[in-house]
């Protein structure tokens, strides 16, 4: 239920009322009985925390089984490093960028 902001329009004082969005709004000022108009309201905030945002994190079990069985197999891991080419003349001392520029 929306909390809605009034403002007395004799006494201007304003008040906030916790109503359900089919109630009437309210007409009396509970200070002085003079007449309340209802205010525009800033809204209110809310936080997403944790996971269970995303779509994919509705998704059926299912779903996500058959998902899994059509991803393509893993390729093998890449070697750890780079084959060297014909001009390259090794990088003792790690001056391989220094050896390239000249």
């Amino acid at each position: 239920m929306p909390t809605y902001e009034y403002q007395c329009k004799k006494c201007r004082r304003r008040h906030e009322a916790f109503q359900s969005i089919t109630a009437k709004p309210l007409r009396r000022c509970p200070s002085c009985k003079g007449t309340l108009e209802r205010l525009m309201g800033s809204g209110s905030g809310f936080l997403f925390r944790g996971s269970g945002f995303y779509v994919t994190d509705y998704r059926s079990r299912s779903y996500r089984e058959a998902q899994q069985k059509e991803k393509p197999p893993s390729s093998p891991a890449a070697p750890a490093t780079p084959p060297t080419s014909a001009g390259d003349k090794g990088c003792a001392g790690g001056s391989c960028a220094a050896g390239r520029a000249a």
